[in-house]
């Protein structure tokens, strides 16, 4: 299938500093990818360069086969929904999906309604006057209800309570498996969306450090806990990417598929073997890239 989304080599400096250096990646269609990172791991740059937003210093970017800079015919195809959108200073909420529902021929005003109602947002309500949830809860809305070929979240659940954001997720899956479109989502909150992508993106230090579908990862790596001399006999021979010793008793994360064999074995040693979560390998993948 032929990615809808690629970056080759992409790099940008800012006054001498690298906020990405040689990130390439190639994104299929209609799938939930996840742009995954710890906050200025350089994943909003790159945001902004897919959405034609920026240029990239070196390297080059494609959407839908096109450079997306200055390139109308990509932008009426892409929603991006920053962290921080700025909207004119006399709009409000009202003015904001009139916009919408003009720039975007796939607009979906049922969508629209049933989200401002789950987000209670006062249409008439001045944007510069929302709260930091509210303006978040209004960007969403935007990009689930746009249904853009492409559409980017960026940290799009700032200020939202665990419950606003589950209301989020629940939608964004829901209308996807109606009417599947790519969709990026970029966080650092891991482990709420987990179960939602496809294939995963990791950046960290404008690298990328991790690129494969989301299914391939779970499962890589399982934390080992029982006392320290029979887990240091079950993971020798083991890449290692976390330790941690408890008096007599140790907890190691190691990567690599258990067999059925390795299972049985660390039975008889009476040892503990635990998933590791999503967010957990990101984290310790990102710890020790350079």
């Amino acid at each position: 299938m032929r990615p809808v989304i690629e970056a080759r080599g992409v790099a940008k400096e800012f006054r001498g500093t690298h906020a990405l250096a040689d990130v390439s990646f190639a994104l299929e269609p209609d799938r939930i990818h996840g742009l995954l990172g710890r906050n200025g791991a350089g994943k909003t740059t790159l945001m902004r360069i897919l959405a034609g937003q920026d240029r990239p210093s070196g390297g080059s970017v494609a959407m839908f086969g096109a450079d997306p800079f200055e390139n109308a015919a990509v932008a009426q195809r892409i929603c991006f929904v920053r962290e921080s959108q700025v909207y004119p200073e006399n709009f409000r909420v009202g003015h904001v999906l009139a916009a919408a529902r003009l720039l975007y021929p796939t607009w979906a005003d049922d969508v629209a309604t049933r989200l401002v109602a789950a987000f209670d947002l006062p249409q008439d309500r001045p944007v510069k006057k929302l709260s930091r949830g509210m303006t978040s809860a209004l960007g969403i809305v935007v990009g689930i209800a746009a249904r853009a070929p492409i559409t980017m979240f960026d940290e799009p659940y700032l200020g939202l309570d665990p419950a606003a954001r589950q209301v989020f997720y629940d939608a964004l899956l829901a209308d996807f498996s109606a009417h599947p479109r790519t969709v990026v989502l970029s966080t650092h909150l891991i482990d709420e969306v987990a179960t939602l992508l496809e294939r995963v993106v990791v950046v960290h230090r404008g690298r990328v450090v991790l690129d494969a579908d989301a299914d391939d990862v779970r499962g890589t790596a399982a934390a080992v806990t029982g006392p320290s001399p029979r887990v240091e006999q079950f993971i020798a021979g083991r890449e290692v990417l976390h330790r941690e010793d408890l008096g007599a008793y140790a907890k190691v994360t190691v990567l690599g598929r258990l067999t059925a064999a390795d299972r049985v074995r660390a039975r008889d040693l009476d040892l503990e073997l635990a998933p590791v979560s999503l967010q957990q390998l990101v984290i310790h993948a990102t710890a020790g890239a350079r």
